[in-house]
């Protein structure tokens, strides 16, 4: 079964790994801080939750190939994926904070984004259109994808 925020074990694992980081997690790839990488994550989910503005990004595949094989295949996504400016930190991100504080705010912010239940109301900027099991299979992908950039 695929792993999803919908399940209630899935995002509890979401959730102890994001408790697991430390200021000292390194990266495996890409350029992101550990608190850089938290700030992204929240960002992100408040892009769901409509608390963040973003703009749809050209794809040069259909979305709903290109969504398809992002949530329902078990291909890994790409690291080093260029992210959108409202996401991304130092063009247009939230810049980190303190550890704690940035950890703190993004269990929150998971917490909320995991039991909303208008998240259908809101397109991805790459896939489009979601629905609410598309957004939550899509919540659980992206902060594992960032995890195991950090190893947790």
């Amino acid at each position: 079964m695929a792993k999803t925020l919908a399940n209630t074990a899935d995002c509890e694992e979401i959730r102890q790994r994001i408790a697991g980081l430390t200021p000292q997690s390194q990266r495996q790839w890409g350029t992101m801080s550990i608190g850089g990488m938290l700030c992204h994550l929240d960002d992100s989910y408040r892009l769901t939750l409509e608390e963040r503005k973003v703009t749809r990004v050209f794809v040069p595949l259909p979305r709903r190939m290109i969504k398809y094989l992002a949530l329902r295949t078990s291909m890994p996504w790409a690291k080093n994926m260029k992210t959108m400016r409202e996401v991304k930190q130092g063009a247009g991100g939230t810049c980190p904070g303190t550890f704690p504080n940035d950890q703190a705010r993004l269990l929150d912010t998971l917490t909320r984004f995991s039991t909303r239940s208008t998240l259908a109301q809101t397109q991805h900027p790459f896939f489009g259109p979601m629905s609410a099991d598309d957004w939550l299979r899509w919540g659980y992908l992206h902060a594992d994808h960032h995890l195991r950039q950090f190893s947790a």
